[in-house]
Order: structure tokens, then sequence, then C-alpha cells
């Protein structure tokens, strides 16, 4: 550790990079994490080496056992990663090796919902002690511990050493249909749908370059589009694509786990809980929602109860941006209400979508 020091003092950051290489290679994690908390401590005297000590935390939890990986998910880490740390680790550890290492109930409440976007059913481990308990305590206070049935596959991020991608769903990215004029509605109140639709992009507002507007009417999906598209100063014409309730819900989970072009990811986890958000607010259920009152598997693809009784939609008008995108419209049309929302994100560069 010698030879670390001496870079660490001159704050060679390269050769640093390339010492975690050869350390996670080499599977020396007590070193790796060693070599974390000194580069730590040069931060608080003045070096400039964050982004090495944030890479090894990020590595720690994407390669490292359990144990070294639990030690990493705490508040605060990784704030410069490629994604939050909790879902790095609940992406390539289960909830059984993570749970007894986990040191705060906030970071095992958050990896315990990235396991459970994975598929485990996690209903069971409820009754654990410790920080994990407290976890799963928070985590089922608001959100079922297990994928309901009627649950789409969400889109999933893929974690590398040095880069991650971030698929997003088909829905969004199937062909639209040809353009066409709409007769925009008169604008209803702004309502909790409308403010919930809005909050799953607010992180492309708050902490990116984004902007989203929503609109709520009296009418079809269609008129909610047209009246946000003339609010907007734009022409009402756009071309569309019926989306299946669960096509919808994912697209919304992508949308909500994302941080935009230069916000901080949220996580799968987190992009599932404003998905569930906006589609009860949409469905005008109370918080929290009955899972079987929210959405009820009727068939392959299909959903039935609340959100299978809307109408969902993705839209587009002529010469759309690209980047990060989210155009939705849903219709309920036993109350004769729609709402739309379009957030648009685009690094200066305009690079294709990232999570």
């Amino acid at each position: 550790m010698t030879g670390l020091q001496a870079l660490i003092d001159v704050a060679d950051t390269a050769a640093l990079l390339r010492a975690v290489d050869g350390l996670c290679a080499s599977r020396q994690w007590d070193a790796l994490a060693d070599l974390g908390r000194r580069c730590l401590d040069a931060v608080e005297l003045g070096k400039q080496l964050w982004p090495v000590a944030t890479h090894i935390d990020y590595r720690l939890a994407l390669e490292a056992p359990p144990a070294h990986a639990a030690a990493v998910v705490r508040t605060g880490a990784g704030r410069f990663a490629l994604g939050p740390l909790t879902e790095v680790a609940a992406g390539s550890h289960d909830w059984a090796a993570l749970s007894p290492h986990l040191p705060e109930a906030a970071a095992a409440a958050a990896v315990a919902q990235e396991r459970v976007l994975r598929g485990e059913d996690l209903t069971a481990a409820a009754t654990a002690g410790g920080a994990a308990g407290a976890g799963m305590a928070l985590a089922a206070g608001d959100m079922p511990l297990r994928l309901a049935a009627w649950e789409p596959a969400y889109a999933l991020p893929r974690y590398r050493d040095r880069e991650a991608a971030f698929p997003q769903p088909e829905a969004s990215v199937r062909p639209l249909g040809g353009p066409r004029t709409l007769s925009p509605a008169a604008e209803d109140e702004d309502d909790d749908a409308a403010r919930a639709l809005r909050g799953t992009v607010e992180t492309w507002v708050a902490e990116s370059s984004g902007r989203v507007a929503t609109a709520a009417v009296r009418g079809s999906g269609a008129a909610a589009v047209g009246r946000l598209l003339l609010d907007t100063g734009r022409q009402p014409s756009a071309a569309f694509a019926v989306l299946g309730a669960g096509e919808a819900l994912a697209v919304l989970q992508w949308a909500g786990a994302s941080g935009g072009a230069y916000g901080r990811r949220r996580g799968g986890a987190a992009g599932r809980f404003s998905a569930w958000w906006a589609a009860t607010a949409v469905a005008g259920l109370d918080w929290p929602p009955d899972p079987g009152e929210l959405g009820e598997a009727v068939g392959e693809g299909e959903l039935g109860e609340a959100v299978g009784e809307l109408d969902w939609y993705r839209w587009s008008p002529p010469g759309a941006e690209t980047g990060w995108v989210l155009r939705l419209a849903v219709a309920d049309p036993l109350d004769g209400l729609a709402w739309a929302v379009e957030a648009v994100d685009q690094r200066d560069d305009e690079v294709p979508p990232a999570g």
C-alpha cells in the first residue's frame, strides 16, 4: 500500500484508477476498501480524488462479495457513480446475501425494493432484525414486497466496470402512426393526476435541463394532447400509438428511474414507485392502493381493474426532439377525463437516451 499512498500524495488519478482495476482483477477487496478510505481522507485535505473514491465504491458495490458491497451502500455514497449504489449492488447480489451486512435502514429498504423489481418475493423476509428488518418495514410501507402478477417486465439497467446501459421499454420506441390534427378540449383543473404525472420526471427539471408540461381535460386522450400542444404554443397535431396498461407502467417506471440528461439517476425501485403513484392518481384511488384494486391480470399482456379500464397512448408531435422523452396520454372513458404529459431533456451534444 506504500506505493499507492505515494500516488494518493501526488493525486495521480489515472494511476490510481489503474490500480483499482488491478485490485478488482486480483479480488483484493480489503485492500480496495482501504484505498477508498485513504482517497476520502485525501479529499478532506483538498486533493481532488473524489472521482477515484466514488469509482471504488461503485466497483465494490458491483463486484465485491456481499459484505464489502453492502458496506458502501450508505447515505451519500456514490453521488457521482454511474447509478445509485443500492441499484448497483442489488443488480449483482441477492437479498439474502446482502441483507445481513446493510448498515442503514433506508439503504436496506431501497435494496429490498430493487430486488423485488428483479423478481424476488420478500414478503416472508419482512420479520428480519437489525437494519435489514427496519429497512423491510420502510420498504413495505407503501409498496408490496413482491411484483404483482399484473405488473410488466420492467426495463432494468446493465452495469459494467466502466459503463452502464439503461434500455428503454420496447413500447417507448415502437413506431407511431401518421400525424393527425387534434381538437383540443377546454382545460380542466390541474388535479392530482396531472401533478403525479409531472412528478414522475421532476428530476429531469430540478437536476437537469429538462422541461415538462401537462394538461388535464374533460374529453379524450387526443383532446388532452391537443390542449397541451396549444398551451405550449404549437399546432395541435400529433401521431399516436395505443399502449396496453402494462406497457404504460413500464414507460412511466423508466422515466421515474432516470435522472434525465444531467440529473442523478433515481433507480429502478424509485421508478416503480413513481409509476404506481401516477397510475393510482389517474385511476382515482387512494394511496397506498390495494394491488388487486389497482390492477388485475386478465390475459396475456392484458390488465383489468383500475389501470386496465383506462385508455393509454404514446404520442409525438411532428419534428419532435430526441434525447430523454416521455410523452403519454391517458383517458378515463367512464368519467370522461383525460390527461397528457410531455417531458423532454437533452444533453448539449444531443446523445441518445441514457439513465
